[in-house]
């Protein structure tokens, strides 16, 4: 797998695609809704991708790395060169720059974004939430601009642009790459990933961050997963903030067939899956109590 994202006109994402969904996804280019492809790099950057667009003639690709000033792109009439020159940005290696003769584009002078002008109070409650979600790993740069966006809006009071927002979440989510640039190893929520891919793998729906609380989460789980899967185990986004700031992680589970013996029986496959991932977990057995994973330190890599 590559350190990498695809995301689609129809607003598809593989994350972390290896060379032959990148191949696939360009080979598949024209059709409606899928026009174009944009890669960026894991974690997310502001403005470094490359992308292509193609709606039945040539190809127009082009990379950023920067500023306006270091936006560059070229015309190919063939699909195999945009592969391979995407191939080799998504592998980091070099020779996509010379083999392809890019030519700057003039995108003009950007517009300068005044400053924000806030009241401490709310400058420091927004720049709390966003720190929070971005602790939390799983929203993207577009999501975290979103919430700095709405976060005091009151009214018809909007304080805060979508450029100004954008420019927020970006200097906070860069903190945050070059914070998680020192961490070495594998991370708690790292082994929590492995444990419900294994319980998938199993015949349970597992989702992580998944709606926005219990109630919601239980009526959506059913049509998360697979038709034939025997229970559901998820955490929601306010479980996410609470283990984000140091609480421990609340589980919520179940069996399908809404007896109380399959939801215990769900719970213990949960827990077995979670220690032999090598977390902690504190539950009595009750069907009708929460699994907690304790003493877990999240530090959820970002991807956006």
């Amino acid at each position: 797998m590559l350190a990498i994202t695809v995301v689609t006109e129809d607003g598809r994402r593989f994350v972390r695609a290896s060379e032959e969904d990148i191949a696939g996804l360009v080979d598949g280019l024209g059709r409606r809704n899928h026009r174009f492809l944009i890669l960026q790099r894991v974690p997310d950057l502001p403005d470094v991708f490359m992308q292509v667009w193609h709606d039945g003639g040539d190809y127009t690709l082009e990379h950023r790395e920067g500023g306006a000033d270091r936006h560059f792109q070229v015309i190919l009439d063939t699909h195999e060169p945009v592969i391979a020159a995407m191939t080799a940005w998504a592998r980091q290696e070099e020779s996509w720059r010379s083999v392809l003769a890019w030519t700057p584009l003039d995108l003009g002078t950007p517009e300068l974004t005044p400053p924000l002008d806030l009241e401490e109070d709310d400058r420091e409650s927004l720049e709390a939430r966003i720190r929070e979600v971005i602790r939390g790993g799983y929203a993207t740069r577009a999501e975290l601009a979103e919430i700095a966006e709405e976060h005091l809006v009151s009214g018809d009071r909007r304080p805060v642009s979508p450029e100004q927002a954008r420019e927020l979440a970006d200097r906070l989510w860069l903190e945050r790459v070059e914070e998680q640039a020192a961490w070495e190893d594998e991370t708690d929520p790292e082994r929590l990933t492995q444990a419900f891919t294994a319980l998938a793998a199993a015949g349970i729906t597992a989702k992580e961050n998944f709606a926005c609380c219990s109630s919601c989460g239980r009526a959506e789980v059913g049509d998360a997963g697979s038709p034939d899967a025997r229970g559901y185990v998820f955490f929601h986004s306010q479980c996410t903030d609470a283990a984000a700031a140091g609480h421990g992680l609340t589980l919520l589970y179940g069996g399908f067939d809404g007896s109380p013996a399959t939801t215990a029986a769900i719970g213990r496959e949960v827990v077995a899956a979670l220690e032999q991932a090598g977390l902690t977990t504190e539950w009595n057995g009750d069907p009708e109590q929460a699994i907690t994973v304790t003493q877990i330190d999240w530090r959820r890599r970002l991807i956006g």
